[in-house]
């Protein structure tokens, strides 16, 4: 089971911050008078004084994480070879404007997704979070088929780089590895020989249409449809250190800005 660490931080903060608020304004004053020395060392409870060490530390955290940035690894391969499993990324929480942490609620716009920009978001199916790239925005018409994508009616550009083999099982499968420019942002995209039907979609308002650069190996938009505004968490912004599952050393090999 996954934990919900947004939710848990909240709530450690608020209990925190209640408990020493409580001590402040109603015990603290009745030990000191109580006490016949005034200048004797206050008999603090000792989960107040936890609460009181623990709250701005719990604060901080929170404050930063909800507002500021905030890290997230990479999980799965949809994002191949743009993001590898493994990778440690640098979410940028204020990008797409500000939220209240937990709700999602936006409190103060900044700017809003663009095609091509890689977000992190919670998907309409699960409450982990998600990781793709915007393809359709509010109004867009996008139709997907024989590998590309059109949106409004136009091709996205590709350029083909070359084909490896990837071992599946005990099979040998080619992938071939294509150049695509979407509103100018060009990356990397892998397509397997896995047939699939032309499908179209037209983005709602206030939503988005996600997709993998693994394009064959990606649960997206194309299986649970849009991303709800509410639901985004933030524009992925860096590379800052790669690990390999399993025992190995962190390296920085792979640092970098993203979609530069």
């Amino acid at each position: 089971m996954d934990l919900d660490f947004p939710l848990i931080l909240t709530w450690a903060v608020l209990i925190t911050g209640a408990i020493w608020l409580f001590d402040a304004v109603a015990l603290k004053p009745r030990r000191v008078e109580a006490r016949k020395d005034e200048s004797e060392e206050d008999d603090e409870p000792l989960i107040v004084e936890y609460a009181r060490s623990f709250f701005p530390v719990l604060l901080l955290v929170l404050v930063l994480r909800s507002f500021l940035a905030e890290p997230y690894q990479i999980p799965s391969e949809s994002m191949v070879p743009t993001l590898e499993v493994g990778d440690f990324i640098l979410v940028n929480k204020y990008a797409y404007g500000i939220r209240l942490p937990v709700l999602g609620t936006k409190i103060f716009d900044v700017d809003t997704p663009k095609r091509g920009d890689i977000m992190v978001f919670i998907p309409p199916h699960d409450s982990r979070y998600f990781i793709k790239r915007v393809i359709g925005l509010p109004g867009d018409h996008i139709r997907y088929e024989s590998k590309a994508l059109y949106i409004n009616g136009e091709r996205a550009e590709y350029e083909f780089v070359g084909q490896f083999y990837e071992t599946i099982g005990r099979e040998a499968v080619p992938v071939r590895e294509y150049l695509e420019t979407i509103d100018g942002v060009q990356h990397t995209t892998y397509r397997y020989p896995i047939d699939e039907r032309p499908r179209e979609w037209t983005v709602p308002e206030d939503s988005y249409f996600m997709m993998g650069d693994n394009r064959d190996r990606s649960d997206d938009s194309r299986r649970w449809k849009y991303v709800s505004e509410d639901k985004i968490v933030g524009k992925a912004v860096a590379i800052w250190v790669h690990k390999d599952p399993g025992l190995h050393w962190p390296t920085f090999e792979r640092n970098g800005w993203l979609n530069e």
